[in-house]
């Protein structure tokens, strides 16, 4: 679910999601109006529905988004693991597809040592290998779909060259 954190909750609980990702915490303003979550009542929520095992990814640079936070992205993130709790942090691009900038990410990362960092947005064949050496992981989407289209279905041989990049540069 889009930028709705108690929808995105109930449909992983439905769906039985290991995890989910979604914008928890922060003010943001969007083309799509004012973003203002409540990471409490989402983590109450969580708990309410007996899903506390689901894993909750809290994006701190939302795409489509401006952050109202004026601090730094590494201390908002640092703020935000202080304060709420989450399993692991995303950092995003401005709009889906678009890469995350690698010095937001080895900020960040620095700022949280001992924190999963991934990237979330932007994830591509030959960034894959760069976006590794600084972040814990990432979130695909686009760069697995065919001619690398946000809207395209899923390219099973792109998905297998990226998974190979993946795994030669883990070994």
């Amino acid at each position: 679910m889009l930028w709705d954190p108690m929808a995105t909750i109930a449909l992983g609980t439905a769906t039985k999601a290991n995890f989910v990702r979604e914008i928890f915490t922060g003010t943001y303003s969007s083309d799509m109006g004012i973003w203002v979550p409540d990471a409490g009542k989402a983590l109450r929520y969580r708990k309410n529905l007996g899903s506390e095992e689901m894993l909750l990814f809290f994006n701190v640079s939302a795409e489509f988004a401006y952050s109202q936070d004026r601090r730094s992205l590494s201390d908002r993130a640092r703020s935000v693991v202080f304060s709420s709790l989450p399993d692991a942090i995303l950092v995003s691009g401005q709009i889906t597809g678009e890469a995350a900038s690698i010095n937001d990410l080895i900020s960040v990362k620095k700022a949280l040592p001992n924190t999963p960092v991934l990237a979330n947005t932007g994830v591509k064949h030959d960034t894959v290998t760069q976006v590794l050496t600084t972040a814990d992981g990432c979130i695909v989407g686009s760069s697995l779909k065919e001619d690398g289209d946000t809207w395209k279905p899923v390219n099973p041989e792109r998905a297998i060259e990226f998974m190979n990049i993946v795994n030669k540069f883990r070994s």
